[in-house]
């Protein structure tokens, strides 16, 4: 079963099924939303009200009739209150005057500013007497517009009834003026000096309440009445419409909270697997509309919210029809971008699949390209050219643009120093020092030519040094190899012609025979090593079964392997494994290593010889004990003439390893040994025939 999840968790189908799940519960949530807003007015607290009257709805429709009772018993009172100009306050006026007299400033050819701001306050009132009067005329009109407005507004209202006065000015829609007649209907609401009284007991205890008696309190409430009455048919058909907008906004936020829940199960499953094939998916796979810039695909995000606004209020009286088709078509939009910025953040390309960012890029890079690759002039002319326009580009934050041209020219300064002092000491002989200069620029390079001059430089003294030392001990090894066979030969010479008795004459020979023999050995040895390493010697390649040939080659030397006790074990792969190279010269370096095997191996110890396939190499691998002390390097028991015992005392050139490394090499191949205590291994790399 976790297989099948695992199958088909993030196959495509899924994937548009839940897609598609998303679009309907996001588009289910502004529906709900939509439907709560026209209804109810955005308001979900009917759902949790108990009753009509200690809801919002219920202080809603007296707070609008008593906002216009307290404004106009307040503020306007009457016509001739507002024609006497009563209704302007202080700081109205004030404010008035201040325009006025600031026009006169600046305006106004009597202005003097040598006077002081009390006569010219004086002149201004003379000069824009008129002005003055008309501007408070203005302000009469406006609060007698006001007046009207609130008079006409009132008139509106058939319920519920109310009643207002200040003791002077009566402000009704019915023709009942005592409380007392109030009091009659099923609920309402009386203001009378510092009592208050509400009527059922639910009204008393709405949480909305103080959106009243705040406009209340604003009032001179001495001789103020104000009372409200709602009758009983206006009662019942307003707690009527209350229970119905109650069941919508129940319902519609039942379905809020069920399409809420699954559009942001749904967007995070989406969220999750977008991009990848399985959870184990380390690559991710981008499609055609992942190649939008995420700049732009996030502007066209933003501009999707406004638009859809615009739609949406251009189409308001339909709305509760429409929003589904409306909204679809933005919401797959929307979302395909949205996942398309998703895909973008898991894979760390966020900020540089963004067309600024790609335009900065390719022109710092193309900058840079011109600058590291073009000459000092080309380098010059853009710092020239480059830094001017960097200045009028940047000149709000001039000094940082100074700092940062301070500090380019303080490290390029740095970097030329740096160079000028490590050329001293090179110059002196100190080639080990090195000239660390950070950068690729011109300083870069030319301490890294530098750098390279001196490598070579210390490579070629210690060439020299050490062919010097070569020299030294080619001449004293072969002074030394050549000497002692020829010793023995002059010594046995003169012997031999002295020597009267036929039996020591006979010995004699012998011993001349095999130093003779020796020598010719030692100086064969030594014309090969040379031929080798000069790379003369014709190399005839052809396909050679390398398991074939070692297997031959050790019967040939079986006689000295079974006289030293040696075992040879062999590992090679199953299938036949070829190589390309000669024969003959092959033969040659591997008959060295065994040579050499039999003259130092341990007596009685196992030599083990691996073939292994490398791919486009085969490796050949030799390992065996030594019977001496191996107190020498690797490279250094490459060398001609080194011999693995210091003493000299076995037989032998010392030039076995120096040919055999030689001969692999002029075929392509590479030889290689390594020494740990008395455990000596040589390898040989091939290259493998290609079929």
């Amino acid at each position: 079963m976790d297989i099948k999840l695992k199958k088909f968790s993030h196959s495509i189908i899924t994937k548009i099924i839940v897609f598609m799940i998303a679009i309907v519960c996001f588009t289910g949530v502004i529906r709900a939303f939509i439907e709560v807003e026209i209804v109810n007015d955005g308001d979900f607290n009917s759902v949790v009200e108990s009753n009509y009257l200690k809801s919002r709805t219920y202080i809603q429709e007296s707070e609008r009739i008593i906002s216009d009772l307290t404004r106009l018993i307040g503020e306007y009172k009457n016509e001739e209150h507002i024609l006497s100009g009563e209704t302007i306050s202080e700081e109205e006026w004030k404010s008035t005057e201040e325009n006025l007299f600031s026009d006169y400033q600046h305006n106004s050819r009597k202005y003097n500013p040598e006077l002081s701001e009390e006569k010219n306050y004086e002149m201004f009132k003379e000069e824009y007497e008129d002005k003055i009067s008309q501007a408070k005329d203005e302000l009469i009109k406006e609060d007698l517009r006001e007046f009207h407005l609130l008079m006409q507004n009132l008139e509106t209202y058939e319920a519920p009834l109310f009643y207002g006065s200040d003791g002077t000015n009566v402000f009704t829609n019915n023709t009942k003026i005592e409380k007392e007649q109030f009091k009659t209907y099923p609920a309402y609401m009386i203001f009378e000096g510092y009592k208050r009284d509400f009527y059922p007991k639910e009204a008393n205890e709405n949480e909305y309440l103080y959106r009243i008696t705040e406009q209340i309190d604003e009032l001179d409430i001495e001789n103020t009445v104000i009372s409200v009455a709602f009758t009983e048919e206006f009662l019942d058909r307003k707690t009527k419409e209350w229970q119905e907008n109650k069941a919508i906004a129940t319902k519609n936020l039942y379905s809020l909270v069920g399409f809420l829940a699954g559009f942001i199960l749904s967007f995070v499953y989406l969220v999750l697997v977008i991009g990848r094939k399985s959870f184990k998916d380390q690559e991710l796979h981008l499609f055609a509309v992942d190649k939008l810039y995420n700049d732009i695909n996030i502007v066209i995000c933003i501009c999707l919210l406004p638009l859809w606004v615009t739609l949406v209020d251009d189409l308001f009286e339909n709305i509760v029809k429409l929003i589904i088709p409306i909204t679809i078509p933005f919401a797959i939009l929307g979302f395909v971008l949205v996942l398309s910025l998703v895909k973008h953040f898991k894979n760390k390309t966020l900020i540089k699949h963004t067309l600024i960012y790609t335009i900065i890029y390719k022109l710092v890079k193309f900058i840079g390209d011109v600058y590291r690759s073009g000459s000092i002039g080309v380098k010059t002319v853009l710092i020239v050219i480059g830094y001017p326009i960097l200045v009028a580009l940047t000149f709000f934050m001039f000094p940082v643009t100074i700092g940062v041209a301070a500090w380019f020219a303080f490290k390029k300064i740095k970097s030329f120093k740096a160079i000028q002092d490590g050329v001293e000491r090179i110059k002196d002989g100190n080639l080990h020092h090195r000239l660390e200069v950070a950068g690729k620029g011109e300083f870069g390079s030319l301490a890294a030519g530098i750098n390279s001059i001196t490598d070579g430089l210390k490579k070629s003294v210690d060439s020299e040094l050490k062919s010097e030392r070569l020299k030294t001990e080619l001449i004293t090894n072969v002074s030394h190899d050549i000497r002692t066979p020829l010793t023995s030969i002059i010594t046995y010479v003169d012997l031999l012609k002295n020597e009267k008795d036929p039996s020591k004459v006979v010995e004699y020979i012998e011993v001349l025979d095999q130093k003779s023999k020796r020598l010719k050995i030692l100086t064969d040895d030594l014309f090969e090593a040379t031929k080798a390493s000069s790379g003369n010697m014709p190399v005839n390649f052809e396909k050679i079964d390398i398991l074939s040939l070692i297997t031959q080659g050790l019967g040939e030397v079986n006689d000295k392997i079974e006289a030293l006790d040696l075992e040879f074990k062999m590992n090679y792969p199953k299938e036949k494994v070829y190589i390309t190279g000669d024969g003959k010269l092959l033969w040659r370096s591997i008959e060295n290593l065994l040579s050499n095997i039999f003259k130092y191996a341990f007596k009685g110890s196992r030599v083990y010889i691996s073939i292994e396939d490398l791919g486009s190499d085969i490796l050949l691998t030799f390992k065996n004990v030594s019977a001496y002390e191996l107190n020498i390097s690797a490279d250094e028991l490459m060398e001609r003439f080194k011999r693995g015992d210091e003493s000299r005392s076995s037989q032998g050139s010392g030039l076995g390893l120096s040919i055999a490394k030689s001969l692999i090499e002029i075929q392509k191949g590479k030889f290689n040994i390594q020494i740990d205590g008395d455990l000596f291994k040589a390898m040989i790399y091939l290259p493998k025939h290609k079929s």
